[in-house]
């Protein structure tokens, strides 16, 4: 499967490199599409996608990868609380099931935060606002009491909180929402699985929806170009020029 990876997800403007440590979330649904399909391997997959080019769009969805949790890579967030201006208008993009904007909710209580994702599911997910508690555990536990009524393994977030929160379907590869955003935060999704092409037209988007001084925050093992408008500030975190 690596090979056939390596053939498809170039077309879709992601890149093979950035799916290799999460590969095996993306096999097992490609997996149980040929069996949908009930086809005998990649190489027949390949020629349905010949034959069938709405097929695309199928194989796009199955390469989503959707590990999260809350607070993740907790020294970023460490990081960047005190670099956040007093009033605070935040998108996450590319939010999946709500971890992360939650997160957000949950160290900035008044903040305005938007949240989207192309994956219906997820965003789904993220309207129930329920969790393994085994996703809290880079949360204190003073927070943890705070945002979440815990019933044996399941934690809820506080409505007060998922008030906080608004959801929308958004592709990060069509313009961006309206207004203007003091933080972006773009983690572990674009600046790990889209070409260097489609990050820059990306990064161009972003600082077009942010004022000078806005903070953009990428996934620990992700860069900004250093040829596009933003400054390290921090890990992964950027200011606007």
């Amino acid at each position: 499967m690596d090979a056939f990876l390596a053939w498809a997800l170039p077309q879709r403007g992601l890149r093979w490199r950035g799916f290799r440590r999460n590969r095996r979330q993306v096999y097992r649904r490609l997996r149980a599409r040929l069996a949908e399909l009930g086809l005998p391997g990649v190489d027949a997959y390949r020629a349905h996608l010949d034959a069938h080019p709405d097929e695309w769009t199928v194989l796009d969805g199955l390469c989503r990868v959707t590990i999260s949790r809350f607070a993740r890579d907790r020294a970023m967030w460490d990081a960047l609380r005190p670099l956040l201006p007093p009033s605070l208008r935040a998108w996450s993009a590319g939010c999946g099931a709500g971890e992360e904007a939650f997160t957000l909710a949950i160290l900035r209580p008044d903040a305005e935060i938007l949240a989207t994702d192309i994956d219906r599911v997820q965003l789904a997910r993220a309207a129930v606002a329920t969790y393994p508690t085994s996703s809290l555990r880079e949360l204190h536990a003073e927070e943890r009491a705070r945002a979440f009524e815990i019933t044996g393994d399941s934690a809820r977030m506080r409505d007060a909180l998922r008030a906080r929160v608004a959801f929308v379907h958004h592709d990060l590869r069509t313009p961006p929402p309206a207004g203007t955003f003091d933080l972006v935060l773009c983690r572990n999704l674009a600046y790990s699985y889209f070409a260097e092409p489609a990050q820059d037209a990306l990064t161009d988007r972003l600082h077009a929806v942010m004022p000078a001084g806005g903070l953009l925050v990428v996934g620990a093992d992700e860069r900004v170009s250093d040829d596009r408008p933003f400054a390290l500030a921090g890990p992964g975190i950027y200011i606007a020029r």
